[in-house]
């Protein structure tokens, strides 16, 4: 099944997660993706590493680099600018978390790139945005936590705690996607190419919006409530007999009126301390409180049964393993496992998450191989096996 980019060529000169999933998300749709990476291989190859010997490829690189191709490069060499040149021909998109600096060394800026492929789209990620005084600093995806704000929120006064998954990267991947996605339609109507640009603390100030409006407009000051919500109540991570976790939600008066029911606590309707979310959130301590012996009396599946029957969000907090043995997961394809040379089993790869009726996106191969795919892809541009030996030998592949 052909995909929504099929015919559209990606060069991905990233590296890590915003820029390589950004790509990623591109050639689930279809787009051919050549991932181009150093010599001896980018320094994201081997995070958290899952083969045997412990040496790559790693976990975060099977995901990120999924249905690309891998050519090995130095594109500071003079052979290697060239190659790069031939390569930004034949291409639709070049897709290169890099500092600005850095695309301007290696001729991968806009300026430079229009003179290779006047209708080129470029599409780069930086930690801080264009602009201002911090956007010649470098940044991962827990710099956007903390300065964002939701950092601070999170955990303790005491202890401000990141998220363990990488959502300020991933957001700023997937909302680069989309960029390039719109640019692509444009440049359908116009024939124009134009840069697109994410940025990690840009994507953490969009997520995090609503706090900041708050903050804004009513001075509010909040501090962190581990996890107890702060807008209505109960919401929050509660224990149950068996030892358990679950998360419940309640929004709205609705929800609230049964709520009570359920715990048998009708007379706090009544009570002006809760008597919307704001205030019940102002107050959520004595709520979170209540549901924590409601919970502790019964096992988790009990627990989760009756908020289900009377339609309260709620749902068990699992341990990763738990997450890979649940049943919904894998009927409703959230992974997909994938082979891998030298790896003791497949590894479970989420495909694209959002679905297209007609058109979706898929995982057609497994992450490349170092230098994979180097030798075919010169070829095509018209290199000889002469000219691919001596590249060879000169250190430029």
């Amino acid at each position: 099944m052909a995909g929504v980019l099929d015919g559209i060529r990606v060069l991905d000169f990233g590296r890590y997660i915003a820029g390589p999933y950004c790509a990623a998300l591109l050639g689930d749709l279809g787009a051919e993706v050549i991932r181009v990476e150093r010599i001896g291989g980018g320094e994201d190859r081997d995070v958290a590493p899952v083969a045997p010997n412990q040496q790559g490829p790693g976990a975060m690189f099977l995901v990120m680099n999924r249905n690309k191709k891998s050519m090995t490069l130095d594109p500071a060499s003079p052979e290697g600018r060239e190659i790069v040149k031939q390569l930004v021909k034949t291409a639709d998109v070049v897709v290169a978390n890099l500092p600005p600096s850095v695309l301007r060394s290696l001729s991968l800026d806009l300026d430079s790139l229009r003179q290779v492929k006047p209708d080129i789209i470029l599409t780069t990620v930086t930690a801080y945005g264009p602009g201002g005084p911090l956007s010649h600093k470098h940044g991962f995806d827990g710099i956007g936590q903390a300065m964002g704000g939701s950092a601070y929120l999170t955990g303790t006064v005491e202890q401000p705690y990141t998220f363990r998954a990488p959502w300020v990267d991933c957001g700023t991947a997937s909302l680069s996607a989309f960029g390039t996605l719109a640019a692509l339609l444009e440049r359908q109507k116009s024939g124009r190419g134009q840069r697109v640009e994410g940025a990690l603390l840009q994507t953490a100030v969009a997520f995090g919006n609503a706090n900041l409006v708050e903050q804004a407009l009513t001075q509010v000051n909040r501090v962190p409530t581990k996890n107890r919500g702060q807008t209505a109540a109960p919401s929050d991570i509660f224990k149950c007999q068996d030892g358990e976790w679950i998360v419940v939600q309640t929004i709205g008066d609705a929800m609230f009126q049964r709520w009570c029911d359920l715990v048998g606590d009708t007379h706090w309707l009544k009570d002006p301390k809760y008597r919307d979310d704001i205030r019940r959130g102002d107050n959520g301590e004595a709520i979170s409180a209540r549901m924590a012996e409601w919970c502790a009396e019964r096992p988790a599946k009990e627990a989760l049964a009756a908020l289900e029957k009377v339609k309260i969000p709620s749902g068990q907090v699992y341990k990763p393993q738990q997450t890979l043995d649940d049943p919904h997961i894998w009927a409703t394809g959230m992974l997909q496992n994938v082979e891998f040379p030298g790896l003791p089993g497949p590894a479970p790869i989420s495909p694209t998450p959002v679905r297209l009726s007609e058109t979706p996106g898929q995982i057609r191969h497994r992450a490349p191989l170092l230098g994979e795919h180097t030798e075919a892809i010169l070829t095509e541009l018209g290199y000889g096996k002469t000219e691919i030996a001596v590249l060879k030998q000169k250190g430029v592949v």
